[in-house]
C-alpha cells in the first residue's frame, strides 16, 4: 500500500495514470505530453510500474504502458474500509449477526464479508448498504 501512495503523491504520476487510464500509450506519447526530459518520464513510469499501477510490455522498438485498475481500486477501497469510521461498525454487526446465525443453525453461517466495488468516498456508503442488506437477510432467516 505504501508504493501505491508514494507513487500517487507526485502529479505528474497522476496525470501519467488518468492519461493511460482508457488506452494504453507508448512511453514516447506519455512523454510528449509533458515539458519534461524523457528519462524523467521513464523514472515516473518505472515507480507506477514498479507500484503495480501500470504494466508495460514492449512491442518492437517502442514500450507500452497500460493502467491496472484493479490494483488501484483495491488498495484505495482497503483503505478507506481501514480508516473510515462509519464502517467499523457496520464490519462489527455483521460479525456478531454471522455468529449468531451460525450459533442459531449449529454450522457455519455464509454471510460474505461486504467488499465494494467502488473506489473513493462512495466505497465506505456502498460498504454501508451491502452489510445492512447481508444483515437482513441473516435476520429473515433466522425468524424462518
Amino acid at each position: 500500500m505504501q508504493l501505491i501512495f508514494e507513487a500517487l503523491s507526485s502529479p505528474v504520476r497522476r496525470k501519467i495514470l488518468a492519461y493511460v487510464a482508457h488506452h494504453e500509450l507508448s512511453a514516447g506519447e506519455i512523454a510528449a505530453r509533458f515539458d519534461m526530459s524523457k528519462p524523467s518520464i521513464s523514472q515516473h513510469l518505472q515507480l507506477l510500474e514498479h507500484a503495480g499501477l501500470v504494466r508495460s510490455e514492449k512491442r518492437g522498438k517502442f514500450v507500452y504502458y497500460r493502467q491496472m485498475p484493479d490494483t488501484l481500486a483495491s488498495t484505495l477501497t482497503g483503505f478507506v474500509q481501514e480508516i473510515c469510521p462509519v464502517g467499523r461498525p457496520i464490519r462489527r454487526e455483521s460479525k456478531a449477526l454471522a455468529k449468531k446465525a451460525q450459533g442459531a443453525k449449529g454450522g457455519k453461517a455464509k454471510v460474505p464479508a461486504a467488499k465494494p466495488k467502488v473506489a473513493g468516498a462512495t466505497a465506505a456508503k456502498t460498504a454501508a448498504k451491502t452489510a445492512r442488506t447481508r444483515a437482513i437477510k441473516v435476520k429473515a432467516q433466522n425468524m424462518a
